[in-house]
């Protein structure tokens, strides 16, 4: 029985040992540039990412600033259709009672948007990571002419056919909403 505990002993204290000479793994500190994490302020600008591989460098820097150029289209104008499906049963007495639901969420986004004068600003390439970003700005001038265009595509589009166009296909769309709304549910 000695030999037993001894044994168990020996053991806990290798384990033991063990997990002390392991180091803890440290968090190292960003070595990315601080416009990665927090575009500049002024301007309408975005940050876009790509991880270098087999195309190459110049392949994932045209990814990223794809990607900034998409975001900055989605914040200057970006049509989204939604449908939210939510649906919760319960069945049985008591201890017996069980829960069913179900949660549905489907989103499509799209943007259209004329980007003319958007620039590259910035770019890092994190060789840790094989990560390429790049900061892509529209300029002033330009930033003047997209709400001068918007404004002008407000004034306009009211008695336009494609205003019309739009009006009646979200009208469209509102009613078959009811109509699958009025079919998974019943009258409300």
């Amino acid at each position: 029985m000695k030999r037993v505990w001894t044994a168990v002993l020996l053991v806990v204290c290798c384990a033991f040992v063990m997990t002390g000479c392991q180091s803890s793994p440290e968090v190292a500190p960003s070595d990315l540039p601080s416009w990665v994490l927090m575009p500049p302020e002024g301007g309408i600008s975005a940050v876009g990412s790509a991880k270098v591989g087999p195309a190459g460098m110049s392949f994932a820097k045209l990814e990223a600033t794809s990607n900034a150029r998409d975001e900055i289209a989605r914040t200057i104008n970006v049509k989204v259709k939604n449908m939210i499906k939510n649906f919760t049963e319960t069945t049985g007495v008591g201890d017996d009672t069980t829960v069913d639901k179900v949660f549905t969420n489907v989103s499509k986004q799209v943007a259209k948007v004329d980007l003319t004068g958007s620039q590259i600003k910035n770019v890092h390439l994190d060789k840790a990571n094989e990560e390429i970003y790049v900061l892509v700005a529209l300029q002033p001038e330009a930033v003047a002419g997209v709400a001068d265009a918007m404004k002008q595509a407000a004034v306009t589009s009211y008695k336009n056919d494609k205003a019309l166009w739009q009006k009646f296909q979200a009208k469209k769309g509102q009613e078959e909403l009811d109509k699958e709304i009025e079919k998974e549910f019943g009258g409300m």
